[in-house]
């Protein structure tokens, strides 16, 4: 499985140097189906190994690191050639493969013993599930999405940051295949697959993009809990 994610992502490079946008993140969503399977599957086969997961993590960072880099470059920012618009370009695409790393090192060296339910960081996948469906969306409205290099820049550079942040994120590594699913459960996976078939890139966008505001959201949230709270239970939080 992790070598048919690695082969998605390299055929995504190659789509998307051809021209067509669309299937080359349509390939990203198979590498991300196939890496949220491939943990699962070893877990409950009980083959887990550490090649595994220096394997699954080379694969992650061209599925999810330089594949969609140059799918936005390619996409929206290949067309400035020189200038300034042209360096902060590549640089924009770098910083993002840069995060991509630095948030997978970070993720292999982790403590065993931390709270598996959370990412810290927002998860390679999450980020690259929404730069490509942002290039699926403008491609899918036909919009020249060169005309929004701006918010292209902005958005690259804010799933960077949010990537090698300590922001927590929820992972659902918490749930168990194992155990019988409810049936509220499969009604909940069915209505979304129909949402997802009546619009994949409005409804794709949309989805990840709420996932990824949803770390800064909780974040935001606690501190303003926390706030409200008498200053001598903040002191006594911050002793413990």
């Amino acid at each position: 499985m992790t070598s048919g994610a690695l082969f998605c992502g390299f055929y995504s490079i190659i789509t998307a140097i051809g021209g067509n946008y669309v299937l080359a993140a349509i390939y990203i969503l198979f590498a991300m189906i196939l890496d949220g399977l491939d943990g699962r599957v070893a877990r409950m086969t009980n083959t887990q190994t550490s090649f595994g997961e220096y394997f699954d993590s080379l694969s992650d960072m061209l599925c999810f690191g330089v594949a969609p880099a140059l799918l936005i470059y390619l996409s929206s920012l290949s067309m400035f050639t020189s200038g300034y618009l042209a360096k902060i370009s590549y640089i924009a695409c770098f910083i993002y493969i840069a995060s991509t790393a630095i948030r997978l090192a970070r993720f292999n060296s982790r403590n065993q013993t931390t709270d598996k339910k959370y990412f810290m960081g927002l998860a390679s996948p999450a980020a690259a599930a929404i730069l490509i469906c942002y290039v699926w969306l403008m491609q899918d409205l036909g919009v020249v999405i060169q005309s929004y290099v701006t918010l292209t820049v902005i958005l690259i550079v804010s799933l960077s940051i949010l990537m090698v942040s300590n922001i927590a994120y929820m992972s659902f590594k918490d749930i168990n295949f194992r155990q019988k699913i409810p049936y509220i459960m499969l009604f909940v996976i069915s209505l979304a697959i129909s949402f997802i078939s009546f619009d994949p890139p409005k409804v794709l966008f949309i989805f990840f993009l709420f996932y990824g505001l949803s770390g800064p959201g909780l974040y935001f949230f606690r501190r303003f809990k926390r706030s409200k709270l008498n200053p001598n239970d903040i002191s006594a939080k911050d002793n413990q």
